[in-house]
């Protein structure tokens, strides 16, 4: 099934575009954590970020970068923060939130891990 985004790239649904290229397309988010929020898309279709190919990876992480500097350049953030989700839209998108504090983009609250949980997780990952 045609993803929204693909949909967006073939002109279908309209977006606020701030970026593009032959394989890349950035465009404001419509529910945007702070003014700014962009997505950074791949033009094609790709469900899950880590099922993409090395160089269109690279790429994409590359293209995300480019946007990031233009965010900051032109509104004056101190940094340009990063989530990849992917649940919410299957096609891949990374989403760019230009901030000037921690307060605008706080990480998920976690909880205090024991030295014998993470070593317990550790030695399975490393297995």
């Amino acid at each position: 099934m045609t993803s929204i985004f693909s949909r967006i790239v073939a002109g279908e649904i309209p977006c606020h575009k701030v970026w593009e290229d032959a394989d890349h397309l950035a465009f404001l988010d419509i529910n945007p954590v702070v003014a700014g929020h962009t997505l950074v898309i791949p033009k094609r279709e790709v469900g899950y970020l880590f099922d993409m190919g090395e160089e269109e990876y690279a790429a994409l992480w590359a293209a995300a970068r480019r946007v990031s500097l233009r965010l900051k350049e032109v509104l004056g953030c101190k940094r340009v923060c990063v989530s990849v989700v992917g649940y919410e839209v299957p096609h891949t998108h990374i989403h760019l939130v230009p901030t000037k504090s921690s307060r605008e983009f706080p990480p998920p609250a976690g909880r205090p891990a024991s030295h014998q949980e993470l070593a317990a997780i550790a030695a399975r990952l490393a297995g």
